[in-house]
């Protein structure tokens, strides 16, 4: 069975001082509801993280990795590094990485199978930007992203990975994402998934919700039947409203 996930996504802030701060004040919330929780500092961060958050039901994520063990490869971070540090989860194709650092299909697909030869659960992002979204074509980029970075793998693999639908389109721009947007999006997803593979990994897979969510918003878009919760930008650099959004459950 799918699990409901809310993770936080740090993106490029909060220096150390400001990661013990947050982390403190995290470890003060009290979580209701039936959830994984997942933070994801910045890279300089995450062992300190990681330290503070051991003994807690909070896990502590990477943002990002290379696809390469090692090598000439200056200022990028291997999988296995990341694993030295105990973190055992990462996300990729976040939308800002595909925009700002020209990550394209093919490259993810190698950074999932860098993820996975390491035995890491992945957080694969994807979604469609505004054109798309106006000209009708965004089931097709959707489909596209997830199929040329995952429909290599067995269906075996999909244990470890998590999806995360980013409407591009709704992060920033004035547009607003309904939770009905949100729904057909995420059960188009599921369907693409059944296709491929069948329905029992489509309803296995837990997908999540990445735009612009907020404690205003959460309840009514973790209601809709195939959204499995969230992945949090903004809101989860404030620890209560980051849990109460996963408290939103």
């Amino acid at each position: 069975m799918r699990k409901n996930i809310v993770a936080g996504n740090w993106k490029m802030n909060n220096d150390l001082s400001e990661t013990e701060t947050l982390i403190r004040e995290i470890k003060q919330q009290n979580k209701i509801a039936d959830v994984e929780v997942m933070i994801a500092p910045s890279f300089t961060n995450l062992w300190q993280a990681f330290n503070s958050l051991k003994d807690s039901s909070v896990e502590v994520i990477a943002q990002n990795m290379h696809f390469a063990e090692s090598g000439a490869y200056t200022g990028e971070v291997s999988a296995a590094m990341i694993k030295s540090l105990g973190v055992k989860t990462v996300i990729l194709g976040h939308s800002e990485r595909r925009a700002y650092f020209n990550e394209t299909d093919e490259v993810l697909a190698k950074k999932v199978d860098a993820a996975i030869k390491n035995e890491m659960r992945i957080i694969f992002c994807f979604g469609e930007e505004l054109n798309d979204r106006k000209s009708g074509n965004h089931e097709q980029v959707v489909e596209n992203q997830i199929k040329n970075a995952l429909f290599h793998l067995e269906a075996s693999r999909f244990e470890n990975i998590v999806l995360a639908y980013e409407p591009v389109w709704a992060i920033g721009t004035g547009e607003t994402a309904s939770p009905e947007q949100a729904q057909d999006m995420h059960a188009f997803i599921r369907k693409t998934l059944a296709d491929k593979y069948n329905q029992d990994l489509a309803d296995s897979v837990s997908i999540l919700y990445g735009g612009s969510c907020k404690p205003s918003n959460a309840k009514e878009i973790f209601s809709k039947p195939d959204v499995d919760g969230g992945l949090i930008g903004g809101a989860a650099l404030n620890a209560d409203d980051f849990f109460a959004i996963v408290n939103s459950f």
